[in-house]
């Protein structure tokens, strides 16, 4: 029986050692030891960072009310008392009042978007955290440990595994000067990171502000650290003071990072804040303090540089608002060489504001934007040809200028290099007979010295040091057949004085036969005596030769087009010999039919619209209209085949669907894969009787009073296509002042329509009442839709 509270013996599970020797149980008492010490030691750290918050507290109130360290001590714990907080918590908050630091706005946020009761609990722990690590930091020796305090006092926290403090050298590398949470290799590998090379830490840099990468195996960013954690997110936050950055605080996540709350995004700017003065107070760079002897040793040295240079250049040195943002550059120096656009003595610009001497550069990306941007980054700057303005008596005055911007230490060095107009367009016309392949010449006729530029010697085919030719040996490199020509223009030049030009084949030493064209005009002095001659020489080979292809082309085409224009008046004049476009009207007792042909608007477009009526040996009248596919000879001798094969077969007596099914066999089997559409009406006069067929033909209108309606679209497949085809045949009982349309698709096709609206306008256009027939077909013709300018053929037939 156990009695209560009694040991038992330790069984295997207890971390008993079954052979005896203790170790295990031994090894277990070993590690609670150790983990019992550590956090002992946390906990004495964290009240030892406790006591150094308070006692700061203590010397506040000391000094803002005059007492004693006993009398504030009280006070301190008097006033926690009263405001149920802790005493810790109370420094804090005092710390915040008196300091007026980033911490102390982000506690002022924290009680803005807070209520009074939840207010000093949710902001008393990040707002610890953060007194806390400044007061580490301030103690730390190096950036090594504050990297550590970071991390230990303020990050971990907020589940971050590794801190990278980086210093951003003058010459724009990245130096890493201290780490907690990476491994040693990954430390020595970072060390020194060049410029230009794209890393996390470099995005902070470039951008000038806090950057989060959400996981690095999707952004694709080197940086320390990702072997261990590929998929870790980060944020990289430039630690900087008065527009300058120092360093960049990198905080790694081992996994990838949510959208952070902006309360945590703050926290973090200020932890940058407090690590930029670390960095500036143990930089080993004296010109990088703020200003002191060192500084403007520094300073000094670069106005001597500056004096030295053969380019303008100002010395600019930054200029702080009240908090201690970069507001302006103070212009601290300008050379001899420098000349203000304005017009501005030296002396006046010296001491002044930037942009009180500038205010355009304050333009968004203007010459200030970059001037910051090399301030912070450090990273040097060329721009050419910028664009200056500058205000001369309320009149903007623009230059030109090339402008290059490096920083050293805490001043700026501005190479302001205010374009040459002269150089610029000489440039120009170098560029210019480069790409014309002009050359230019001058010689001088008393003193004989001859001026040849590069590019006329690589036009003669001669190396830059041989001899120029002289004017009066030109003839004898030129193609014997040019000489006369190149003779005149010698004569003219030299004894009348007079400006001249030539063309020629010169002759090279290398072979090559190049046309030359050669402009000069004589140089006179005031008594009127030749004393020179300059000019230019330009290179037309290939404008020769493309003169030489287009007047064969000409040729070619001329010949074309002849024969092109021979075929069209042959078609026309078989169109006009079948179709006059202005036909008489036929009169036949009880009807009279009048007709209208609008040939296409090009002549080169000769179609194979056709019409036809006639009287057939029974007294009935034959009417038809057609269009043979295609333009040209082929469709007018088309046309004149069907028209004249459809009046011999209507003699016949045959009905208009037994002569559209002959007529097809005619377009299929004694014409070349021709193809038509036709629409075939016989009429009789003493009945007023029409019978009529289609063959893929519009139908017919019928005007009766004021309606007009067209027939209906009865089958009938289009001639030429097969064989044998049978075509439908209707009929249709017309009365006294009836009038029948019969038409080609000339009339009423258009390209943004279909067949059916256009149908539809035509009704509505014939519907108008007219007091002839003529009138009727004159103004279909006027007020026709159609716009594929397309032959046109229409017949009116009025019943008496």
């Amino acid at each position: 029986m156990e009695l209560p509270g009694m040991c038992q013996e330790p069984g295997p599970e207890q971390g008993a050692d079954p052979g005896g020797t203790g170790r295990p149980a031994d090894v277990g008492r070993l590690a609670a030891t150790v983990e019992r010490l550590r956090q002992e030691a946390l906990d004495a750290q964290e009240a030892a960072d406790g006591r150094a918050l308070i006692e700061l507290a203590k010397g506040i109130l000391v000094g803002s009310l005059g007492c004693g360290p006993g009398e504030a001590s009280r006070q301190l714990a008097k006033l926690a008392e009263q405001s149920n907080t802790t005493i810790i918590a109370l420094a804090v908050d005092i710390i915040n009042q008196a300091a007026r630091d980033h911490v102390s706005e982000l506690a002022q946020q924290f009680l803005q978007t807070a209520d009074a009761e939840t207010a000093s609990s949710e902001a008393a722990a990040p707002l610890l955290r953060l007194r806390a690590a400044e007061s580490r930091m301030l103690v730390a020796g190096d950036a090594q440990a504050v990297a550590t305090a970071l991390l230990d006092n303020a990050l971990q926290a907020l589940g971050a595994n590794g801190v990278a403090v980086w210093s951003v050298r003058p010459d724009s590398s990245l130096a890493l000067v201290g780490q907690a949470g990476f491994t040693e290799g990954d430390a020595e590998r970072w060390r020194h990171v060049p410029p230009e090379v794209a890393t996390c830490a470099r995005l902070a840099v470039t951008r000038r502000e806090l950057t989060v990468v959400d996981s690095l195996s999707s952004s694709g960013v080197p940086t320390i650290g990702r072997r261990q954690h590929p998929d870790g997110g980060r944020i990289m936050i430039p630690a900087g003071t008065g527009g300058r950055i120092v360093g960049v605080l990198e905080i790694s996540w081992p996994s990838p990072l949510p959208p952070q709350q902006p309360a945590v995004l703050r926290q973090l700017e200020a932890l940058a804040e407090l690590c930029a003065h670390t960095l500036e107070d143990h930089s080993p760079d004296p010109e990088a303090l703020t200003p002191s002897a060192a500084h403007l040793a520094g300073v000094a040295e670069l106005t001597d540089l500056a004096d030295h240079l053969y380019d303008p250049v100002l010395i600019l040195t930054p200029s702080l608002d009240p908090v201690g943002r970069l507001a302006d550059f103070r212009i601290h120096h300008t050379n001899h060489r420098f000349t203000d656009p304005a017009g501005r003595p030296r002396s006046m610009l010296s001491g002044t504001y930037f942009l009180e001497a500038y205010p355009a550069a304050a333009e968004n990306n203007g010459l200030f934007s970059m001037l910051e941007r090399v301030y912070a980054t450090g990273e040097p700057r060329h721009a050419p040809r910028t664009t200056l303005e500058t205000i001369v008596d309320q009149v903007p005055l623009r230059t030109v200028a090339d402008v290059s911007i490096t920083r050293h230490g805490t001043a700026l060095l501005l190479i302001w290099k205010i374009e040459d107009e002269t150089a610029r367009l000489a440039a120009l016309l170098q560029h210019a007979q480069r790409l014309g392949r002009v050359g230019g010449f001058e010689e001088s006729t008393t003193s004989g010295e001859i001026s040849w530029n590069g590019q006329l010697f690589s036009l003669f085919g001669m190396g830059p040091t041989a001899s120029p030719i002289p004017l009066q040996e030109l003839p004898r490199h030129v193609h014997p057949h040019d000489v006369d020509s190149v003779g005149r223009f010698l004569r003219t030049l030299l004894h009348r004085l007079r400006e001249s030009s030539v063309d020629f084949r010169l002759k090279r030493a290398d072979g090559i036969i190049r046309h030359i064209r050669m402009v000069a005009e004589p140089v006179l002095d005031h008594h009127g005596r030749l004393i020179s001659v300059r000019g230019a020489c330009q290179d037309i080979s290939s404008q020769h030769w493309t003169e030489v292809a287009l007047a064969a082309t000409r040729d070619q085409l001329a010949d074309s087009e002849a024969e092109s224009a021979d075929r069209t008046k042959l078609a026309l004049q078989l169109q006009h010999a079948i179709m006059p476009p202005a036909p008489a009207a036929l009169e036949v007792p009880g009807i009279r039919i009048a007709v209208r042909y609008r040939p296409a608007e090009s002549q080169s477009l000769v179609g194979g619209d056709w019409y036809d009526s006639v009287v057939l040996p029974d007294n009935k009248i034959l009417i038809s209209v057609g269009d043979v596919a295609g333009h040209g000879i082929q469709a007018a001798t088309g046309m004149v085949v069907l028209r004249n094969a459809l009046r011999g077969l209507a003699v016949t007596g045959a009905g208009p669907a037994q002569l559209l099914s002959w007529l097809n066999r005619v377009a299929h089997h004694l014409t070349s894969q021709l193809t038509a559409t036709a629409v075939c009406g016989i009429y009789d006069p003493a009945t007023r009787h029409l019978r009529w067929a289609r063959a893929g033909h519009l139908p017919p209108v019928l005007v009766r009073g004021s309606h007009a309606e067209a027939f209906p679209l009865t089958s009938g497949i289009l001639l030429g296509a097969i064989p044998d085809a049978d075509f439908q045949e209707e009929e249709v009982q017309l009365e006294r002042e009836d009038i029948l349309l019969m038409y080609t698709d000339g009339l009423v096709e258009r390209r943004d329509l279909s067949v059916t609206d256009s149908l539809t306008q035509l009704l509505a256009v014939v519907s108008r009442p007219m007091d002839s027939l003529d009138r009727r077909l004159d103004d279909l013709l006027t007020y026709s839709a159609s716009d594929t300018d397309d032959d046109t053929c229409l017949i009116g037939v009025q019943v008496r």
